[in-house]
């Protein structure tokens, strides 16, 4: 019912995608890769939805990373294929994991732990398929993978590899160079991409020495990927994923300009309250989230008001958020209540989780609807 509506009209807080920016940046990292001569498989864990899903992929439906059973459920359900689970093997959920397997012609997992690789041993798959391995590293990150540089690393790829070449192969070596969150500006995320990237090519070659087949190899995060170096263009894959949205924390990192941000949270106000000098909206964190709030910001980290730097987010309730003005001066008629603010999130993946629905537009008027899935 809300095709063609206009932005002003829909019911708030209502999550916004401007197709032709989010379009515009799964354009440019598909560019950034083919000019590096590597493979994007993007992260579908931002957007969760087919039609972003589509975006990244360029129609292709081939090649994508998941980060929940439910996502490659879904997206396999869609129609797409080559699918690679970025997180450590759930082993008590291994049958769901074998149906995936054997439904699609690549459902890859991966895993860092002996005991990841035993479980699947036991468990081998039908009419000749092989389980898909990726060897997750940790190369700085400090979450999941082993350590390049730890001995254990070398024998456990040795043991993907050669232990049962008939039930897994060894598909290639991944990380996330999460650590890159932690930047401010474009050398400092390079310096991370760079370090990240010699971390992988060298155990790489360590198992090429030790006579250890691994095919591909492959890094990301938004912040490295959207200013790629050039020794990446020695990896195989790269798996960006919060770029296609991107968000007011990426803004601040250095990854993107503000104009490449395509997500908004659309939000009434509701009531004005002059001995406060505040505006109470109809956005709480349910549909902003709080990430963003931390290292003493407070909710005016979770979200900058699109257009007027002036107002700052300063109470976040479970349905309900405060707006000052920055000096305390608010001026109420320039916004009276029932007018509609957009709010520019701090983290895109956190916020779109808080919404079953996005209102994707062009020029402000409603042109598409995206469900995204959830579990």
């Amino acid at each position: 019912m809300w095709l063609g509506a206009h932005l002003d009209t829909l019911p708030t807080p209502a999550l916004t995608i401007d197709r032709t920016t989010a379009r515009r940046n799964a354009e440019r990292m598909r560019e950034h890769c083919r000019t590096l001569g590597v493979r994007l498989r993007p992260h579908v864990k931002t957007h969760k939805t087919l039609e972003g899903g589509l975006l990244a992929t360029g129609g292709t439906r081939r090649g994508i990373a998941v980060s929940t059973l439910a996502e490659a459920r879904f997206f396999a359900d869609g129609g797409f294929d080559d699918i690679l689970l970025a997180y450590p093997l759930p082993t008590a959920r291994l049958e769901e994991c074998a149906g995936l397997a054997q439904r699609l012609e690549a459902f890859h997992v991966l895993l860092d732990r002996p005991e990841a690789l035993a479980s699947l041993r036991q468990r081998p798959l039908a009419h000749g398929k092989r389980w898909l391995v990726w060897l997750k590293l940790d190369c700085g990150n400090g979450r999941a993978g082993v350590r390049p540089m730890d001995p254990a690393a070398l024998e456990l790829a040795r043991a993907i590899a050669n232990d049962a070449p008939e039930e897994v192969t060894l598909v290639g070596v991944y990380a996330h160079c999460g650590n890159t969150y932690g930047c401010s500006g474009a050398d400092a995320i390079q310096a991370i991409a760079r370090t990240t990237t010699n971390a992988v090519l060298g155990f790489v070659a360590a198992l090429r020495q030790a006579g250890v087949p691994c095919p591909h190899a492959s890094i990301g995060s938004t912040p490295s990927c959207s200013h790629p170096i050039p020794e990446m263009s020695q990896l195989t894959e790269l798996h960006p994923g919060n770029y296609i949205f991107y968000d007011l924390q990426q803004t601040q990192l250095g990854s993107c300009q503000p104009q490449d941000v395509a997500i908004r949270v659309l939000t009434r106000v509701i009531g004005h309250y002059a001995h406060r000098g505040q505006l109470l909206v109809d956005c709480g964190w349910t549909a902003l989230s709080l990430h963003g709030a931390g290292a003493g910001r407070g909710p005016q980290g979770c979200a900058a008001i699109d257009g007027h730097p002036e107002l700052r987010l300063v109470g976040l309730t479970q349905e309900h958020g405060l707006l000052e003005h920055a000096d305390g001066r608010m001026d109420f008629g320039k916004f009276p209540v029932g007018s509609v603010l957009a709010l520019i999130p701090y983290h895109a993946c956190a916020t779109a989780a808080m919404h079953p629905v996005y209102y994707v537009h062009e020029e402000g008027q409603v042109v598409a609807l995206w469900h995204p899935v959830r579990g």
